[in-house]
């Protein structure tokens, strides 16, 4: 069928081109066909520009190929395009050019308010969220950075903003873009000499949404370009929202204005979700896809699974794959044989060894003073984080804990874990040290 066309093609050109470039230039690409004529929608111009210079005529080969006419290609998706778009074409017939596009957001409409999972771990970050949404560059919350690990919802409650934005207000132009792709726009208009195009389209916008501003990370110019654009939007109260997978102060490689610049407004950190959490989104993903899990199978992953969102999902569409395939139920047995592999993994990756060298490193101690006998609050306050974290992050009991910890009896494991629970009620530096302890021990 012509339409099976372009992921015909894209399959060839994932073989041809370098993975990056696929991902960069070619996956943003939506098609739609009118006719025999396979059109081709790109978020911008630069990927425009970009995949008519490098990649359309071998497009236009394949598309021949599997039977069809003519490729065009247009500045837009298909949910946003207005009639007589900016076109590119690549065909029998020449070029066109026509109407400007509608502002395009480059925004993923699945990610919303509605269904994020807020539990403990990202109230803050929720609520901030939404903050932004009813009173957008108020400086309270102007730039808002969201930080934490990989697959923790980061990128969800940033969708979440642009998309309530624009339905607060449809003509609001906000706009989302990787920091790899900030960065490769930046960098085809150098190559173009034509970085006025690429500073304008950040002039008349509303917000500017940028993911994974660590990546920015050794890329001086990159940085000096960003450092520029935030200050125009910053000046001209335009919303800023980032993230990243760490606070800014922590960021290697980032310029230290920057960082400044990173730090202002409101930083938000997203943790690991709670077991609660996890088992609500355990089956909040499943009733997305049409899936029946029992109770028993969703706190069965959130406990084996604490580290991120993400891996909860790849061990879902697992479990419901692999009982699509041998048409069995899913069920607690089910379960636990399908993902053995998987359940294993998760229950290896974090051991008491493991925590033990985290907490020492983190505290500047050697693993020895750690686990020796000496009492003095540097090294006892650390060796409870360590049994505290220990319990949280892993299956072992109390006296399998003390074993590990020079032989210790399980009531000191006891009493350290409580002391710990005691003290992040009331003690702000210690708080901030358990959550950036439970960051590193699940990345």
């Amino acid at each position: 069928m012509l339409m099976d066309a372009w992921p015909l093609c894209l399959e060839h050109l994932s073989a041809e081109f370098p993975a990056e470039d696929v991902q960069t230039w070619l996956k943003p690409l939506q098609p739609e066909l009118r006719g025999d004529t396979l059109v081709l929608f790109a978020p911008n111009a630069f990927i425009v520009e970009q995949v008519h210079g490098r990649y359309l005529p071998r497009i236009h080969e394949l598309a021949r190929h599997y039977g069809l006419g003519s490729v065009v290609l247009e500045i837009g998706s298909r949910r946003e395009r207005v009639a007589a778009p900016a076109t590119t074409a690549y065909a029998p017939a020449t070029a066109t050019t026509a109407a400007p596009e509608p502002f395009n957001s480059n925004l993923d409409r699945h990610y919303t308010f509605d269904n994020f999972i807020e539990g403990s771990s990202n109230k803050m970050g929720r609520n901030a969220a939404w903050m932004v949404t009813q009173s957008p560059g108020d400086r309270a919350h102007n730039p808002l950075l969201l930080y934490g690990s990989t697959g923790l919802g980061k990128t969800h409650l940033m969708s979440a903003i642009g998309n309530e934005m624009r339905r607060l207000n449809p003509l609001a132009r906000v706009l989302y873009l990787r920091s790899d792709e900030f960065y490769n726009h930046f960098i085809n208009s150098l190559r173009a000499k034509n970085t006025e195009a690429f500073k304008r389209q950040f002039r008349s916008i509303d917000a500017l949404l940028i993911d994974d501003v660590q990546f920015f990370a050794g890329k001086e110019a990159t940085q000096e370009e960003f450092f520029h654009i935030f200050n125009v939007l910053f000046d001209g109260r335009q919303q800023i929202v980032m993230t990243s997978d760490r606070y800014p102060r922590e960021m290697e490689g980032i310029e230290p204005r920057l960082k400044s610049r990173l730090g202002w407004g409101l930083p938000v950190a997203i943790d690991p979700p709670d077991f609660e959490t996890r088992a609500a989104i355990v089956l909040a993903k499943a009733a997305e896809r049409g899936t029946h899990i029992p109770n028993e199978v969703a706190f069965l992953l959130a406990k084996k699974m604490r580290s991120n969102v993400r891996d909860l999902e790849g061990a879902l569409n697992t479990l419901t794959a692999r009982a699509n395939f041998t048409g069995r139920e899913i069920s607690i047995e089910f379960a636990q044989e399908a993902l053995r592999d998987l359940l294993r993994a998760q229950q290896q990756a974090i051991s008491i060894s493991n925590i033990q060298k985290i907490v020492a490193d983190y505290y500047t101690l050697q693993l020895k003073e750690l686990l020796g006998k000496k009492r003095t609050r540097s090294l006892a306050r650390p060796r409870q984080m360590a049994m505290a974290l220990a319990k949280e992050l892993t299956e072992h009991s109390l006296p399998e804990i003390g074993h590990a910890f020079d032989g210790r009896d399980h009531t000191t494991v006891l009493h350290a874990c409580r002391q710990i629970r005691h003290l992040m009620e009331t003690d702000g530096k210690l708080r901030e040290d358990w959550d950036k302890l439970i960051r590193k021990l699940s990345e």
